[in-house]
């Protein structure tokens, strides 16, 4: 499969009907939406709660946003993604919690009338959450947190993203920009966000035209865009293109200019890109070859600097397709998700961050593990499992790094993104 289009979303799973991830991309953004009541039949908690608890659903949540701002708290609010066209997928965005002493997770119900919200990001101010719509006519909805006083999340509205397959987004560290990534389209946008947390019309799209694409690649397929630690820079990761742009965000404006990009071997299919805390390195998981790769970064030109690939922990290309790395806060260690191999690849940082050490791998305890997230204590890991319809936690040693399983996995409609508060 090494080196054909998309390899890693041509096939199906074997729970019966397509795996998303598997289909080609544009033939997945197809397929129509299933119908409520089957969809409602399928769905694990916490997608399924039933309107008659509704109340007790947002008193739950917002309890837990409240509570989250101490950091002692007890529950903390947790967000998942879906696919909502999907067999078996979820019916919005996922609504639970979970204890930051045991890990344990609790469904509390879904935000329902956001199509296949498959990636997350919430506002630095924590009162908005943003998801992406990753469908043909690509979008982005804004969705407004409960408070202190209670109450429900609040869809504030849907903006398009000018592309299509829309499957990553991130706020500006400023809070008044939302950055997102068209993956079939190979298009990256900017959307202006405002006091309440809604999204505004399009301030900027651009494509990434040159350079050609990758060895049997169809065109670009932005796959990421992200801020720098620096806030000056904003990167765009491209699978279709074996590329990472750099651009500099017009803070009063809302557009990109390019000042450089970096390109990875043919074939890599560059897909997530994350930063030392130190800001001088990243570290890069491609989709295509199975390799990580450690990239220099001068924060006063942007200029990404890529070093060799270096092995994932799970075997040759072609049966294995990482997916995101994590690094610690203390940036000490970082683990990647491999899917297929369906493993967390352990790494020792070295060198202040220049150097990548894989220490070992351990099972997810899951099936094609598509995304990571770290509790904001750095003591929870998280893995979306897509296939298995379940979220993994273990516990995360502060001096070894070493993973712990957390218990049980959370049963989540086709969970392809966490995002522990």
């Amino acid at each position: 499969m090494h080196g054909k289009a998309e390899p890693s979303k041509e096939f199906t799973g074997s729970a019966g009907g397509p795996d998303p991830l598997r289909l080609n991309r544009r033939r997945f953004l197809g397929v129509g939406a299933l119908a409520a009541a089957s969809v409602a039949a399928a769905a694990p908690a916490p997608f399924a709660a039933p309107a008659s608890v509704s109340a007790s659903v947002s008193t739950s949540v917002s309890a837990s946003v409240s509570a989250s701002a101490g950091p002692r708290a007890a529950t903390r609010p947790l967000f998942l993604g879906t696919y909502t066209s999907a067999e078996g997928g979820g019916t919005g965005v996922g609504l639970a919690t979970y204890d930051t002493v045991t890990g344990a997770i609790s469904g509390a119900g879904t935000v329902t009338g956001v199509a296949n919200p498959s990636y997350l990001a919430v506002h630095p101010d924590g009162t908005t959450l943003y998801t992406v719509n990753e469908q043909q006519d690509g979008g982005v909805t804004a969705i407004a947190l409960p408070g202190a006083g209670g109450g429900s999340p609040t869809v504030l509205g849907t903006r398009s993203t000018g592309g299509a397959g829309p499957t990553h987004l991130s706020v500006h560290p400023g809070g008044r920009w939302l950055l997102s990534a068209n993956y079939t389209s190979g298009s990256v946008a900017v959307h202006p966000i405002d006091a309440s947390g809604a999204l505004g019309e399009r301030t900027d799209l651009v494509t990434h035209s040159a350079p050609p694409p990758g060895p049997g690649q169809q065109g670009p397929h932005a796959h990421q865009i992200l801020t720098a630690p620096d806030g000056g820079h904003v990167l765009a990761v491209d699978l279709g293109n074996d590329t990472v742009y750099t651009y500099r965000l017009d803070t009063l404006a809302g557009t990109l200019a390019q000042v450089s990009y970096a390109r990875l071997r043919p074939g890599a299919g560059p897909r997530h890109l994350t930063f030392h805390p130190s800001g001088a390195f990243a570290y890069l998981a491609n989709e295509l070859d199975n390799t990580v790769v450690v990239c220099a970064y001068d924060p006063a030109t942007g200029e990404l600097t890529p070093g060799e690939p270096q092995s994932t922990g799970a075997g040759q290309a072609g049966g294995n397709f990482p997916a995101q790395l994590v690094v610690t806060g203390d940036g000490a260690f970082a683990y990647l998700a491999n899917r297929g191999h369906n493993s967390l690849a352990r790494y020792a940082v070295e060198a202040s961050g220049a150097k990548l050490r894989l220490l070992d791998t351990v099972p997810v305890g899951g099936d094609f593990p598509r995304q990571l997230a770290l509790s904001p204590a750095g003591d929870l890991l998280f893995a979306a499992n897509q296939r298995s319809n379940s979220v993994t936690v273990f516990h995360v040693d502060p001096g070894t790094g070493e993973l712990r399983s957390a218990g049980v996995p959370f049963r989540s409609p086709v969970a392809v993104c966490v995002l522990p508060l």
